[in-house]
């Protein structure tokens, strides 16, 4: 791996929010549930579905991390949250919490891929919240498990597992080949070693990096740490957009359905339905989500009680190419509702650029920004300006 300086060193602690330590935002506090793998249960979602109605406004968030978000929350609610979080099996430990950051590829173990990697996330998950020195780490640390498609491989994970074939697995650093190789039996034990390196470096550089790319030639370091098999250096697949999208053929005869969430807001009753439909469902890193294991003659009766509500199948859409951070009136720092503003230029076909990447922003910041090749239709107070960057 090639030998690259570290950004500017952070000078705060890292805030980021979680189920239990929220964000005071303008429209109330934000939760922040992680859900390793994207994966849930639909008792999972109905309670999720319950808790954004009785204590938030009524919507559950899907972010690019395919976690979870609350808001509107009232002071003090965090306690009962807390609970039924807990009660559903989505809160399994209060100290790690919010270091369970977990991208696994879409549609794994059911379409494509050389491993099914559920269960490395359900190993590595329970891994990192049996070990108290690993509550350390920071919120934005992200683990990726790729199965070999590339899908999140190159999401820009800090430590991943990249899937070569059925019996090799590549780890990497920083969204780079570290040369390190394991059997997929031996994979999500090399990924935690990895993980407690990173505290150490982190620890010998003075303990204020959020990412271990914000680390002096970390993840030369950090490999260096670390024995094992090496192999020839691998190009990590780049970020796929959107992602898939509609009807996906599984191994076993059935169906997944892959739908796009526009602007990642999905309503209780959205969530209810998905419940009712599938026993799990994984969301993904594009605000999409998977409703896999249908039998082919339940497929289109599915598709359309979903698309009644507002989500998308079709992959020319484009609510596959638009996201948006959460604008006013939920963020104080907005100059503009960003949300109602992109919806109303895809209603009207009047979005900025046509036919590309765009992620429209409040303010310079361009929170929730995703990775990749990306317009920003950036707020300025009197319009909005086109930028990269």
């Amino acid at each position: 791996m090639t030998a690259r300086a570290a950004p500017a060193a952070r000078v705060r602690a890292d805030a980021c929010p979680g189920a239990l330590q929220t964000h005071a935002a303008a429209d109330g506090a934000l939760a922040r549930v992680r859900v390793p793998g994207g994966l849930l249960t639909g008792g999972q979602l109905r309670s999720l579905a319950a808790a954004a109605r009785d204590l938030g406004d009524g919507a559950l968030e899907l972010t690019s991390r395919g976690n979870v978000q609350l808001r509107g929350l009232a002071a003090g609610a965090e306690a009962e949250l807390g609970d039924r979080l807990a009660a559903a099996g989505l809160l399994p430990s209060a100290t790690h919490e919010r270091v369970r950051n977990v991208l696994a590829s879409a549609l794994t173990g059911r379409a494509g891929g050389h491993v099914d990697v559920r269960p490395w996330v359900r190993a590595l998950d329970a891994a990192v919240c049996a070990d108290p020195a690993l509550a350390a780490l920071p919120g934005r640390f992200l683990a990726t498990l790729d199965d070999g498609r590339g899908d999140v491989a190159g999401l820009g994970g800090d430590v991943g597992l990249l899937t070569l074939s059925p019996a090799e697995v590549a780890l990497t650093l920083a969204g780079a080949d570290s040369g390190l190789r394991a059997h997929p039996d031996d994979a999500v034990a090399l990924a935690l070693a990895a993980t407690r390196a990173f505290l150490a470096e982190r620890t010998a550089q003075g303990g204020t990096a959020w990412r271990l790319a914000e680390l002096d030639d970390g993840a030369v370091r950090v490999g260096a740490r670390l024995d094992g098999r090496r192999g020839g250096i691998v190009q990590v697949p780049h970020v796929p957009a959107p992602g898939p999208v509609g009807a996906a053929p599984q191994g076993d005869g059935k169906v997944a359905l892959v739908a796009v969430v526009p602007l990642g807001r999905l309503d209780a009753a959205q969530a209810e339905l998905l419940a009712r439909l599938a026993d799990e469902v994984q969301l993904t890193p594009w605000r999409s989500l998977v409703v896999p294991d249908l039998a082919e003659d339940a497929v289109d009766d599915a598709a359309v009680a979903l698309h009644r509500t507002g989500m998308v199948f079709d992959a020319g859409s484009p609510w596959t190419r638009v996201t948006a951070c959460a604008g006013r009136p939920g963020c104080a720092k907005s100059l503009a509702d960003v949300r109602a503003d992109a919806t109303a230029a895809v209603a009207t076909g009047t979005l900025p650029v046509d036919g590309a990447r765009q992620h429209w922003a409040g303010c310079e910041r361009r929170c929730g920004r995703p990775q990749g090749e990306v317009v920003d239709v950036v707020a300025t107070g009197t319009g909005y300006r086109l930028g990269k960057g």
